[in-house]
């Protein structure tokens, strides 16, 4: 168990901040990616979102 938590250490301290950077839009995107999978696959939001179902073969 000590090899794992050995492998899956992280030196907060020595990280610079270009891995901030990424780790925060890491961490956005999938929670963002998170609340669309919420919103689109709850059961009452289906008729507002079965209204725009042939949005991209409309012609205007």
């Amino acid at each position: 168990m000590s090899s794992l938590r050995e492998y899956f250490h992280t030196d907060w301290a020595a990280m610079t901040w270009v891995d901030w950077i990424g780790l925060s839009v890491t961490v956005g995107t999938f929670l963002l990616m998170l609340g669309l999978y919420v919103y689109v696959f709850r059961p009452r939001n289906r008729e507002r979102l079965e209204r725009h179902r042939h949005i991209p073969l409309d012609d205007e």
